[in-house]
C-alpha cells in the first residue's frame, strides 16, 4: 500500500513536471550559468538528504530571503530552525528543478526556477509541492554563495 502510494505520487509529479513551463535550454547557457546552476543542483541535493549543514554551506552570511506566506524575510540564523524542523518532519522522495532563467551580472547572478518536490510526512502521508524561487548568488572566492531569495509554494496536493 505505501509502496503504491509512492508510485502514484511519483507518476503524478511526473506528469506535472512534464506540464511545468519550458525551461531555458541548457545547451545555450555559458560556462558561468551551468556552473551557477549546479550549485543549485547540488544544495538542493544536500537539502533532500536532510543535510542542513552542507546546504547552509552555501549560505552567506549576509543572506537575507523572502518565503511567500511569510510576512517578514528571514537571514541565514532564523532560516536555520525553519529548516532543521521541516527536514525533520518530512523525507524527500523525489525533487525535481526546472530552470527559468539565469542571468549573471560579473559576481552576481540571479536564477529563476521552478522545483517540485514529493516527500513522506511521519505518518506516512505523501505529497507533492510545485514551488518556485528566485535565488540569488554573490560569487564568493570559487564559489556561488546565496546572498538572497523569494520564492515558495505554489500549488500542493
Amino acid at each position: 500500500m505505501r509502496a503504491s502510494a509512492i508510485a502514484v505520487s511519483v507518476l503524478t509529479a511526473l506528469i506535472v513536471s512534464l506540464a511545468m513551463p519550458s525551461p531555458m535550454a541548457a545547451q545555450q547557457w555559458t560556462p558561468e550559468q551551468q556552473e551557477v546552476w549546479q550549485t543549485v543542483e547540488t544544495y538542493t541535493e544536500l537539502a533532500s538528504q536532510g543535510d542542513l549543514e552542507g546546504f547552509m554551506s552555501y549560505f552567506h552570511e549576509d543572506f537575507l530571503g523572502w518565503v511567500s506566506g511569510q510576512v517578514a524575510p528571514t537571514n541565514k540564523a532564523d532560516r536555520w530552525p525553519i529548516l532543521e524542523h521541516n527536514m525533520a518532519i518530512r523525507e524527500v522522495v523525489q525533487n525535481t528543478l526546472k530552470p527559468a532563467g539565469i542571468s549573471i551580472h560579473g559576481d552576481f547572478a540571479i536564477v529563476h526556477y521552478y522545483q517540485m518536490t514529493t516527500s513522506r510526512n511521519a505518518e506516512g502521508e505523501v505529497r507533492t509541492r510545485q514551488s518556485h524561487w528566485t535565488d540569488i548568488f554573490m560569487k564568493q572566492g570559487n564559489r556561488w554563495v546565496l546572498i538572497g531569495d523569494s520564492g515558495g509554494v505554489v500549488s500542493e496536493n
